[in-house]
């Protein structure tokens, strides 16, 4: 079963990503060690697609670095 949106912010937001804010319901979260934030789009109970989920783990992993 995919995590849902509301979990994959909260991963966002535990390692230091900050909600800069998006259109509608797109989200766009920046950090300092990132130059190119990342959009995560959906209502907060609605699935995460495979892609969004890829996302996030690969910045969660770049911001780490």
């Amino acid at each position: 079963m995919p995590p849902k949106i509301r979990d994959l912010i909260k991963d966002l937001e535990h390692a230091g990503f900050v909600n800069r804010g998006g259109k509608g319901s797109h989200r766009n979260f920046i950090h300092p060690k990132i130059s190119k934030p990342i959009t995560i789009s959906g209502s907060a109970g609605d699935d995460a697609n495979h892609y969004q989920v890829r996302a996030v783990r690969r910045a969660i992993e770049e911001s780490k670095q």
